[in-house]
């Protein structure tokens, strides 16, 4: 019985051993009464700024991008345009029948300058958009009901085929005789030229709607008012606007010829008047001037179809 002696064994040789001292913190946790340290958290993708040169960068690859579209649609443009400038210059053809287009460039603004061109210009938009607005308001309703009642159809369809393909100019004289050289006449052959691309297509819209959802909105007990709104005319709205762009097109094309007879106002009239005093940049500054008329009308159509479709889901492809 060994009382009061210590029996722990002594260390080996060259190692001293050391009990741990009590105030030594363990790994990994921290002294009692201390502030514990933490890495600070990663701040999110979302929270931080855009750096300046970023943004400077995409804003300037945006306007690379427009300024590139500008260009694809310009240049062909612009090629005619200098062709049609270095063509008269060249010799490559007679600058008296066709000047350059810097010589139009300034009949056009001594046109405009002394107000010819504006009182032009107005005597045919009243026209054009004259007989177009009456054709448009008769097509559209008419074609609704070819389309939708059959019998109307099978009525009226030897009619129609026989006056669509009766061609709007070789009825000038008809209704200059009947309706005289006034406006009367001019209007009513812009109404007749246009009614026909708005019926016809108006007619093709409603037969080629989708039957299943006629059906389908049948069964719901819808009537044949809330029919068309629901379904028939929002389906239509592309064929339709497809005939009144060019409709749209063609009232200023016939309007120029029928301007050429018995009008004292009008592009038409401007462009034969210069003919025959042998004015040719002037002749060419009417024709500019149409064809600037019939773009923009154009754009304008385009646009109003793009907010009425608004609801039409984009095919992805």
């Amino acid at each position: 019985m060994t009382t009061g002696t210590d029996t722990t064994a002594p260390a080996p040789a060259g190692l001293t051993a050391s009990a741990p001292a009590e105030n030594t913190p363990a790994v990994g946790t921290a002294p009692a009464g201390a502030p514990v340290l933490r890495p600070p958290a990663p701040e999110t993708a979302a929270a931080a700024p855009a750096p300046a040169s970023a943004r400077t960068k995409s804003g300037a690859l945006a306007v690379l991008r427009a300024l590139k579209a500008v260009a694809v649609r310009t240049a062909a443009l612009l090629a005619l345009t200098a062709l049609w400038e270095i063509a008269p210059r060249a010799g490559l053809v007679d600058a008296t029948f066709l000047p350059p287009i810097s010589e139009v460039a300034v009949a056009w603004w001594e046109l405009a300058g002394d107000g010819q061109l504006a009182d032009h210009t107005q005597a045919s938009l009243i026209r054009s958009f004259g007989g177009f607005a009456i054709a448009v308001a008769v097509a559209i309703p008419l074609g609704l009901l070819i389309g939708w009642y059959r019998p109307l159809a099978d009525f009226l369809g030897p009619l129609l085929e026989v006056f669509r393909n009766t061609a709007a100019l070789a009825l000038l004289p008809v209704f200059v005789l009947l309706l005289g050289i006034g406006e009367t006449s001019k209007v009513s052959i812009v109404v007749y030229a246009c009614l026909w691309p708005v019926l016809l297509n108006t007619i093709s819209a409603v037969r080629n709607a989708d039957p299943t959802l006629v059906r389908l909105a049948r069964s719901m007990d819808l009537s044949t008012p809330r029919l068309f709104q629901k379904v028939i005319l929002p389906a239509s709205v592309p064929a339709i606007f497809t005939g009144i762009r060019l409709a749209g097109a063609v009232s200023i094309l016939v309007l120029v010829a029928a301007e050429m007879i018995g009008a004292k106002a009008g592009l038409g009239y401007l462009i034969n008047a210069s003919q025959f005093n042998f004015a040719i940049p002037q002749m060419y500054a009417g024709i500019i001037t149409i064809s600037a008329i019939g773009v923009a009308f154009n754009q304008l159509l385009v646009t109003t179809e793009r907010r009425l479709s608004l609801w039409r889901v984009p095919s992805s492809s």
